[in-house]
């Protein structure tokens, strides 16, 4: 097959020119940087609106507080970018540093504002959103009032955000720094190897069973070393929470993720209800496959093994390709968003050590590009990641017509259109298989995700969940942490493994994370929201793409319950909408477990 061949690492400086000590970013953080001093100042001589004659005021601010976020945000992705490409990059913790100092300067002042303009009378509120310039920012300006009105005085508020540079978020950017100083040895095929723990995870999925037990267990024991110093680092995030929610007086830690997530407690509740009751048919897919791997029972170094050698491996330029012709399939402006993607340089994909594990996808709003962090190493599992990513580079894409304030989705809905995009490869690749053996495989890949989304997924929802619930009472020490670990994996897994990975919490990023608290269930959801999402677009075939962009531009004007109800007409509080798609994911199951018993 002829492939087009495209650059395997990203190009920024195409933002900024000279990556961590870059003088055009320097230039660009000193020009934000005044520009915040000036809102500053304009907010604290803005007085809250008495009467529709103040709606220009509060719309220049709206606009000059829009610069400065897109401002931020770019150099924001940037520093993301440069952390991620080279953990030993010191510069990039320099630049993120004074990233995460101006985000918080600049958050004090539009709290500020936001605050001040929360306390106008209804009525001149009313006729403030009638204004034609402030319309359209009426979702956004209304969930600001109300927010607003759960928080302390501008002055608290603002004494919280100066706190939380060296107290909040630079306990988040300690775990990283930990995290960029680990390195295990590991033999791979008769070599001995020095690797990240990023590039030591893409090996859980390796084809030699003893390449994955010493994976697990080299891994288990780094993390098991620097146990107390995570312990520390998760805890300080956890108590900066609670004491804030504490003096807010929020009682439940779940206010804050859903109401960020945009989302009803009913659902959240729906959604792990229907879950948690369609749990046997994946614990017999799971002692089916240790079977298969000549398992008594399924242990966690194997659960991401492969049950063939059948499936074939893709260079990065054939996975390319393969993502671009199944997504022409579902439409011509994802595909030829995709290529351009691709050809431009959007994508960091090398396999090379010193890069941070995972991935993930960040834009860039003054620049209207998105750029898209990986490591891939050739499997159709990293195929579907890579479509993933793109997903949700496409729904930033999408958005490019709203205002960049109504393009501020939040993560569950994120996490739908990158499992959206997956799912279109995923499916191909299936149906595509030259062989038994080989569709077997891929569609084990594919019920793997299953796997992912409502076990390890729910595993962290529950170990989260109890460990604020212990955190409230005091630190909660390592061995602790384990345990809950150890108890969330078991009830999660419905007893289908018979060992643990203790350690997970410190090995998680996503717990360690600071913008986005509860880092788990919008995966969860996405999944599932994605699953009826995709049953219309094969339902409708190419011509469902506009429709499908709509869906997109309304995830950041609307709650989840009301985008659900606008384009699917479909209640999401109920469970029977979370098993139609759970049903979907059943039959994948049970199709890999008959393919392989014949």
């Amino acid at each position: 097959m002829s492939t087009a061949t495209y650059p395997e690492t990203w190009d920024l400086d195409v933002f900024f020119k000279g990556g961590s000590e870059s003088d055009e970013l320097q230039q660009h953080l000193r020009t934000y940087e005044g520009k915040i001093d000036v809102f500053a100042k304009k907010v604290e001589q803005f007085n809250t609106p008495e009467s529709s004659d103040s709606s220009y005021l509060v719309y220049q601010h709206i606009q000059e507080a829009k610069g400065i976020m897109m401002g931020i945000s770019q150099a924001g992705a940037f520093a993301s970018c440069l952390e991620a490409q080279d953990m030993n990059d010191t510069g990039a913790g320099v630049v993120r540093g004074k990233v995460t100092s101006m985000a918080a300067e600049f958050g004090a002042a539009f709290q500020a504002f936001q605050q001040k303009l929360a306390k106008t009378e209804d009525q001149v509120w009313d006729s403030l959103l009638e204004d034609d310039g402030l319309k359209e920012y009426t979702f956004i300006m209304t969930e600001w009032r109300e927010a607003a009105k759960d928080k302390l005085s501008e002055a608290e508020e603002g004494l919280i955000s100066a706190l939380s540079v060296d107290g909040y978020h630079g306990w988040g950017q300690m775990y990283n720094a930990l995290v960029s100083e680990m390195s295990i040895e590991i033999e791979v095929d008769g070599e001995v190897k020095k690797l990240s723990v990023g590039q030591a995870n893409n090996l859980r999925s390796h084809e030699n069973p003893h390449v994955r037990e010493e994976v697990h267990q080299k891994l288990e024991e780094a993390w098991s070393k620097n146990e107390n110093l995570f312990a520390q680092t998760l805890n300080h995030l956890g108590g900066y929470r609670l004491a804030k929610y504490k003096k807010r007086g929020w009682d439940d830690f779940m206010k804050e993720p859903l109401e960020y997530n945009r989302m009803k407690p009913e659902t959240l509740d729906a959604m792990w209800g229907a879950i948690s009751k369609s749990k046997d048919v994946f614990v017999k897919y799971l002692d089916h496959k240790a079977k298969l791997l000549g398992l008594e029972k399924m242990s966690w170094a194997h659960i991401g093994a492969p049950i063939s050698e059948s499936v074939k491996k893709l260079s990065y330029d054939e996975g390319a390709a393969f993502i671009l012709k199944h997504f022409k399939k579902f439409g011509p402006e994802m595909a030829a968003f995709a290529e351009k993607a691709f050809e431009e340089g959007w994508i960091e994909a090398e396999d090379r050590s010193g890069k941070r594990p995972g991935g993930f996808c960040t834009g860039f709003p003054l620049s209207e590009q998105s750029r898209i962090f990986m490591t891939y190493s050739g499997s159709m599992s990293n195929v579907a990641t890579l479509a993933h990513e793109l997903g949700h580079a496409f729904h930033t894409y999408a958005l490019r017509p709203m205002d960049p304030l109504n393009r501020r989705y939040a993560m569950n809905v994120a996490e739908t259109a990158s499992t959206f995009a997956e799912m279109i490869v995923s499916d191909a690749a299936v149906k595509e298989a030259d062989s038994k053996d080989e569709q077997a495989a891929l569609l084990e890949d594919k019920v793997s995700r299953s796997i992912a989304f409502f076990m390890n997924i729910h595993s962290r929802f529950i170990f989260e969940q109890r460990f604020y619930e212990e955190r409230k009472e005091g630190f909660v020490t390592a061995k602790r942490l384990n345990e809950l670990t150890t108890q969330a994996q078991n009830e999660a897994y419905g007893g289908a493994v018979t060992d643990n990975e203790p350690h997970f919490w410190a090995s998680k990023l996503h717990f360690h994370i600071t913008g986005v608290p509860f880092y788990n269930f919008p995966y969860t959801f996405g999944y599932l929201f994605s699953l009826s999402v995709y049953a219309r677009a094969l339902e409708e075939g190419t011509a469902y793409e506009e429709k499908y962009m709509a869906l997109l531009r309304d995830t950041a004007v609307m709650t989840t319950e009301e985008l659900a109800m606008k384009h699917l007409g479909e209640d999401i509080t109920t469970e029977a909408f979370w098993m139609k798609g759970i049903e979907l994911c059943i039959q994948d199951a049970e199709e890999f477990i008959r393919l392989t018993s014949e």
